[in-house]
This record gives C-alpha cells, structure tokens and sequence, in this order.
C-alpha cells in the first residue's frame, strides 16, 4: 500500500497515499505579502543569491509525483507544463486531491504575483510537471516513466511507500540512466527511512529545524543522504489560499528546487554530478562524516552552485603535489630495483653458525680426551 501521510489528520484517497506532512492547514484566503514575508528558510539559505547563480532554474523541468497541483493558483501561473493527471490518461484535471501537491510546486516553481506578492520558490523560473498517480507502486513507477520520456530533469517524490515495491525501485533505477536527478522524502514517524527513498539512486532527504538540528519526526537510518529544513513553512493551497506545512515533504521539494537551479547553472552536469556535488558540499553536522541522522550534512545551496568542478580526468593518473611542496618542482624518482646476484645472505650467516657449532664440538671433545 502506498500512502501520503499526515501527522495529526486524516489519510486521503481511501488511505492510498500518505502525505509526508506535520499537518497541511488551510482557510481563507491569507494576504499574499504576509506569505512571502513567512518564508523565513530564506535568508539562511541565501536563496536569492543562488536563484540568480542558477538563472531561476530556467528551462529546467521537476516532476512533481503527488496529490495534483492547482496550476490556476495565483503563484504557479504559467510555472506548469502539461502534466499526466492520472496514471490511466484520464481528462487533464488541474484539481489537487491533496492539496500536498500544490503546496510542493509552489515550494519549488513558485512565482509569487502582483508586485512581490505571494510565494516565491526556490527555481522561480523552472517548471513544474504535475503527476497524480491514483493507486499502487505500478502507477508510481508508470509516472515516473512518463516523466522521463515527458523531458523532466529531476523527479520529486514527496511521500511513502508502505510495502516494497520493486517496480518502483526499477523506475528509479531508469530514471537515473537516463541522467535524471530523483529526490526523496524520508518520511516523518522518527522511525526507520521509508521507500522509496530508500532505494538505490534515490537522494533521500531528512529535516533540520531553524536551529540545524535533525527534527524529531524525520526518520534515520542509511538512507538519510541529506538534510535541509523542514519546520512550519507557507505553502500555496488550492483555491488561491495559502496553508502551513511541515515535514520531510518541504525538505526534498527544497532540494529539488536547488537541482533544477544546478542543471540551469551547468546544463553539462550529470545527475551523478549533481547528487555528488550537493552530498560533497554539505556542512557535516552530528557525528564527524556521514551518519544516520544528518546524512552527508546539511545542504549548502551556494556551495553547491559554486564549488571547483572537477570532471573525470581523461589523461592517465599522475603523481599529486605533496602539499608545501611547489607543483612544478623536480619530479621524485623512484630508485630502481636492482636484482642482486650471488649467494644469499642467509646461506652465508647459516653456514659461519655451522662452523662455530663444529669448531665448539672439537674443542670440547679435545678437552675431554685430555682429561682421561
């Protein structure tokens, strides 16, 4: 069974999905300023700086695999592509059954409106691929299927699975081939890392409070690979309302967000490399080196748009510098080994202890003779 939980509310789609949520609260609509001025993960995260390092995420698409997404709502006009409603091909329905799948779009791709208005996401300019799967892991991994084939770049997978699935397992294992950056929640009950981040290829990502510690809900364990914040947020809502939402859920749409701004910034780089340069640049926290709790470290956004590429030498592996030493000094050779040949040292050493041995022997046997 797959489900998209909430901590505190009511599953939903007949107990289908679990959103990966500490509640997802809406109401009436909410002064739009207010949100933007609410988003305080922002500054920490220096996201302005790293939305015009990485173009806004420009031309970059995320499939977002969840509840729908409201692509009227006031802050995702125009940040949608045509998305895959249901798995079955049924009417492009843009209602969010959730509203989890609008609140991680907006978290990602949104736009704010009127002059500084509403919710700006992490890639303002990348888009969003909505896909509402409506049953079990076939559908998932047929989503994500479809989004590979569709052009999406990284795929965000916002919630859990409660039974294995392989198909989904093998989905992410072709999404990866096909250079795509797949990102995972893992999960909020503080227990073991759910599926599917779990599996191989997947990026999973846990929850770090405003003060950088691992929030007591996010789930440990190896498949921890990364942590960003997740505490109470704004998010967009269906019906141009705005909710609260928080969870592992905010967390991996934030670090999908920071892939699509990466592949804007180095349309060249790999999704290995992208995986590789955000888990590489991220501040160790907890335990010295990776742990089960803060995985590789917590993400650092403009570190990981900015740090040295170093891309696969083609030329044989050389000899590094040895640090203090200048680089083009003189090369350090290796004395050669000379094959030495003649009697060994040890037939040599044996053969003088024989001797002594015998010579003692004739000695005492000599002494003995003269004694009689």
């Amino acid at each position: 069974m797959i489900q998209f939980l909430r901590r505190g509310g009511a599953a939903l789609g007949a107990a289908l999905f679990a959103v990966l949520l500490t509640g997802l609260l809406t109401g009436a609509p909410a002064r739009a300023d207010r949100q933007r001025d609410a988003q305080w993960y922002v500054a920490p995260m220096k996201l302005p700086e790293a939305q015009k390092l990485g173009k806004g995420g420009e031309g970059v698409v995320v499939a977002v695999i969840d509840t729908g997404v409201d692509t009227k709502h006031q802050d995702l006009r125009g940040a949608a592509v045509p998305g895959r409603y249901t798995a079955v091909n049924g009417p492009d329905d843009d209602l969010d059954s959730g509203p989890h799948g609008t609140g991680m779009a907006g978290l990602i791709a949104g736009r704010g409106h009127g002059s500084g208005d509403g919710l700006l996401g992490v890639a303002p300019r990348s888009k969003v691929m909505p896909i509402r799967p409506v049953a079990d892991g076939v559908l998932i991994a047929d989503g994500i299927r479809w989004a590979i084939d569709n052009g999406a770049k990284v795929i965000n997978m916002s919630f859990q699975l409660e039974l294995e699935s392989d198909v989904v397992a093998r989905a992410i294992a072709e999404a990866v081939a096909a250079d795509v950056v797949v990102v995972a929640a893992v999960g909020n009950d503080g227990g073991e890392v759910d599926e599917p981040a779990v599996f191989p290829g997947a990026l999973g990502v846990g929850s770090v409070d405003r003060n950088n510690r691992v929030s007591s809900f996010s789930n440990r364990g190896e498949g921890v690979d990364l942590v960003t914040y997740g505490s109470v947020m704004p998010v967009a809502a269906p019906g141009n309302k705005y909710g609260r939402s928080e969870g592992t859920s905010n967390s991996a749409a934030l670090v999908s967000g920071v892939a699509a701004l990466m592949r804007a910034r180095y349309p060249d780089m790999s999704a290995a490399e992208v995986v590789d340069r955000l888990t590489g640049t991220a501040v160790d926290r907890g335990a010295q080196g990776r742990d089960n709790l803060y995985g590789h470290g917590q993400l650092d956004v403009i570190a990981a748009l900015t740090a040295p590429r170093t891309p696969p030498s083609k030329a044989p592996v050389t000899a590094t510098a040895t640090p203090g030493l200048p680089a083009d000094g003189p090369p350090i050779v290796s004395e050669p080994i000379v094959e030495r040949r003649g009697i060994p040292p040890f037939l040599i050493i044996g053969f003088g202890l024989l001797l002594l041995i015998l010579a003692l022997a004739a000695l005492m046997i000599l002494r003995a003779r003269r004694n009689r």
